[in-house]
């Protein structure tokens, strides 16, 4: 990470960020203290507190909080913190998730209740715990990650259950919190090149890659760019609504693939 001397965007702001140890998490952690925010590193594994000593290090300012995002006591737990030491929080972003790849037949209710635990969930319980403290702030910004599989039909049912729910809930949010000036929008990333996407079949994703017009896996920290807006001053009339980061996938992808499908000269069925 470079020094933190880019701009000030965020300067006095508190900004919480879930599942930012790896991936689009640590890309949205590493941008908001470059953007001069004091960040809270949220993540249920250890290796969020390197992410706060490397922000740290480059003369950001960043706390590391060991967070399960599916109990909802360590939520609370996790809002008397930031109250005790910031006494408002300006923005959040609900990160954390798990990709199970998996159709209804094949999923079991163990597995359907993990994956609505974490990738949905969590959410319902962050903002609920978060509203107050960002209210106090006088308003802010919420982004929850939803999916590309919250924006059309998807083989994976509760991956793809969990997604549009984050859409949903989003909304509701931002009708709910608007009296307290709180923005809820959510981000709709497709394949983005992240230790999540590349924990499953390399088949999957090279088959995926034929139907992105742009041709590429988007980079953790396209994302995390989207994400800032979000969570900045520049997006103050903007809320719930969903902004999709796939490079053409769902609003071109079968087409796109069936044209290159006829140029290679392939059957298309």
């Amino acid at each position: 990470m470079e020094r933190c001397v880019a701009h000030d965007e965020f300067a006095g702001k508190s900004i919480l960020i879930t599942g930012a140890a790896s991936g689009m998490g640590r890309a949205e952690a590493l941008a908001a203290a470059q953007g001069g925010g004091k960040v809270w590193i949220a993540d249920v594994s250890e290796d969020g507190a390197a992410v706060a000593d490397e922000i740290r290090e480059a003369g950001g300012s960043a706390q590391f909080h060991q967070l399960d995002v599916t109990d909802c006591a360590a939520w609370e737990k996790l809002a008397m913190t930031i109250q005790r030491r910031d006494g408002k929080l300006d923005g959040l972003v609900n990160n954390a998730g798990i990709s199970f790849r998996s159709n209804i037949m094949d999923t079991s209710p163990t597995d359907w209740l993990r994956v609505m635990d974490i990738n949905l969930n969590s959410v319902f319980y962050g903002m609920k715990a978060m509203a107050p403290l960002i209210q106090a702030a006088g308003g802010g910004s919420i982004v929850n990650i939803s999916s590309i599989a919250g924006m059309l039909g998807y083989f994976a049912a509760g991956y793809g259950a969990s997604k549009w729910g984050v859409r949903g809930l989003s909304k509701v949010g931002a009708l709910e919190f608007a009296d307290m000036d709180i923005r809820v929008n959510s981000v709709h990333p497709g394949l983005v090149d992240t230790p999540l996407l590349n924990s499953g079949s390399a088949t999957f994703v090279e088959q995926s890659l034929g139907s992105v017009p742009a041709g590429r896996l988007a980079q953790a920290e396209e994302i995390a760019d989207v994400v800032m807006f979000l969570l900045s001053d520049k997006s103050r009339y903007v809320t719930g609504t969903e902004i999709v980061v796939d490079g053409g996938l769902t609003s071109g992808g079968l087409y796109h693939r069936i044209l290159q499908d006829l140029h290679e000269g392939t059957s298309v069925r």
